[in-house]
C-alpha cells in the first residue's frame, strides 16, 4: 500500500497489519504499519497519523517508553520477569547473553519461580487446614511430612537463587581488576585477553599510572578488565595517585587477579601496599612461565596458581576457566537464564522467611500460625519477581527504563 500525506503526496510504500485482540503482543487490537525505515519517513508517517487523528478527534499519541511491553504485562501476556527480558534481549552484548535473555523471555525463569511458589502455597494450605482443625493437627502434619516438604522447598530455593545470581552476571557483567608490582605483565595480559593492544607495554616501571578499562567477554560473560598502576614504593606524586586508584578499583571488584612474575622470588607486596577484603575472591596468576627452566617447573607455587605467558598466549584458556569458576559461574550462558539484581534481592527475602518458617517448624504446635505466616511472606517475596506483588509506582519505574516503541 502507498502511505500518503494530507495532500496525497506519497510518503512511503509499505504494508498495514491488523492484529486482533487477544492474539497480539499487547493483548489489544493493534494496527501496525511497516515501511522502509529512515528518520524522515518515520516522522512523515507518524506526523500524518497524528494529524488525521486530531481531525477525527481520535485520542492518538506517541507511546511512552516501554508502554507496549507494559500493556502486554497488564493484559497477562507476559509476567514482569519476562517483560524485563524484552529490554535485556535488546541490550544483549553477545550471542550468549541474547540466548540467556531469550530463555527468560520464553519463561524459563518464571516457570521455576512459579513452581517454587506453588510448593509454598501447597504447604501453607496444609498448615491453614490444621489450624482449622486443631484437635488433629499433629497427626495431620506428620502424615503430610510438612518438615520434609519444607526441606525440599529450601533446596529448590537455594538452586534457584544460585542460578539467578549467575543470571545477574550474564546481564551486568563482572569487574575484574589486575594488580601486581611493576613489570609483571599486567598490560601484556590485558592486551592478550582483549585480542588487541589497548595498553602500553614497557619495561619502564610506572608506565601505567592510571586505570585502563577494557570491555570484553569470556565464554559469553561480559566483563570489564581493569589494568591498574603497579604497586610499589614511589616518590612520584602522579604514580601515588594511580596506586590509590588501584585500591579503589579493588574495593569495587568482583574478582582480583594477583599477577606475579614467575621468574622472580615474590615478596608478599599486599602486606605493604594493599589489603584485600576478606569476602573478595582473588586468583593468583604467574606470568612469564615460558622463561622458566625445566629444573624449577615443579616449584610448589606453580601448582597453587594459574600459570601463563601473556606474550606467548600460554595458559590463557585455563585462566578464563579459572576466572569463571572463581566467581561461581558453573553453567555456560546457553543453559541459563538472565536475571536482575532485584530478582536476587527478592529471592534473598524469600529465603529469609523460609529460614524463619523452618525454625518455627522445629518448635511445638503453638507456632503453627507463625509457620504459616512466614510461608505467606515468602510467597509474597516471589510475587515481586513476576510482578504480582509490586506497587504501581515501582512498575512504572521499571517500564520507563525501556526504549521507545517497546
Amino acid at each position: 500500500m502507498t502511505i500518503r500525506d494530507s495532500e496525497l503526496h506519497p510518503i512511503d510504500e509499505g504494508i498495514a497489519l491488523l492484529f486482533n485482540a487477544p492474539a497480539s503482543f499487547t493483548g489489544e487490537n493493534v494496527l501496525e504499519f511497516q515501511g522502509h525505515g529512515g528518520q524522515a519517513v518515520l516522522q512523515g508517517i507518524v506526523g500524518h497519523a497524528l494529524h488525521v487523528a486530531r481531525q477525527l478527534e481520535i485520542p492518538l499519541r506517541h507511546a511512552l517508553p516501554g508502554e507496549f511491553t507494559q500493556r502486554a504485562f497488564l493484559n497477562d501476556k507476559l509476567d514482569l520477569a519476562q517483560a524485563e527480558a524484552v529490554a535485556d534481549l535488546i541490550d544483549a552484548g553477545s550471542v550468549s547473553a541474547a540466548k540467556a535473555a531469550a530463555a527468560s523471555l520464553s519463561g524459563v525463569f518464571s516457570r521455576q519461580v512459579n513452581a517454587l511458589a506453588d510448593r509454598i502455597v501447597h504447604l501453607r494450605l496444609l498448615l491453614e487446614a490444621t489450624l482449622d482443625f486443631p484437635e488433629e493437627e499433629i497427626e495431620f502434619l506428620e502424615k503430610a511430612d510438612a518438615k520434609g516438604q519444607l526441606n525440599q522447598i529450601l533446596a529448590i530455593h537455594q538452586d534457584l537463587l544460585s542460578a539467578a545470581r549467575e543470571g545477574v552476571k550474564f546481564r551486568d557483567g563482572l569487574q575484574i581488576v589486575l594488580v601486581g608490582e611493576p613489570n609483571v605483565g599486567k598490560s601484556s595480559l590485558l592486551n592478550a585477553l582483549a585480542g588487541e593492544e589497548v595498553a602500553i607495554v614497557s619495561a619502564i616501571a610506572g608506565t601505567t599510572r592510571d586505570r585502563i578499562k577494557q570491555e570484553l567477554n569470556i565464554r559469553g560473560i561480559p566483563l570489564v578488565l581493569v589494568d591498574t598502576a603497579g604497586l610499589r614504593h614511589t616518590a612520584d606524586e602522579v604514580e601515588k595517585i594511580g596506586i590509590e586508584r588501584t585500591r579503589k578499583s579493588v574495593e569495587e571488584a568482583d574478582l582480583v587477579l594477583i599477577l606475579k612474575d614467575a621468574t622472580l622470588e615474590q615478596p608478599d607486596f599486599f602486606d605493604d601496599h594493599l589489603k584485600l577484603p576478606a569476602h573478595l575472591p582473588s586468583l593468583t596468576v604467574l606470568n612469564k612461565v615460558d622463561l622458566l627452566p625445566e629444573s624449577v617447573q615443579s616449584r610448589q607455587d606453580l601448582h597453587n596458581a594459574v600459570c601463563i605467558s601473556a606474550k606467548k598466549g600460554i595458559g590463557l584458556e585455563n585462566l578464563k576457566d579459572a576466572i569463571l569458576a572463581k566467581v561461581g559461574i558453573a553453567h555456560p550462558p546457553d543453559h541459563g537464564f538472565m536475571a536482575r539484581q532485584r530478582h536476587v534481592d527478592a529471592l534473598h527475602l524469600c529465603g529469609e522467611h523460609l529460614a524463619s518458617a523452618f525454625q518455627f517448624a522445629l518448635q511445638d504446635d503453638r507456632t503453627l500460625d507463625l509457620f504459616a505466616e512466614e510461608l505467606r511472606l515468602a510467597h509474597d517475596a516471589l510475587g515481586e519477581i513476576t510482578g504480582r506483588m509490586l506497587p504501581d509506582d515501582l512498575l512504572g519505574l521499571i517500564f520507563s527504563r525501556f526504549c521507545i516503541g517497546k
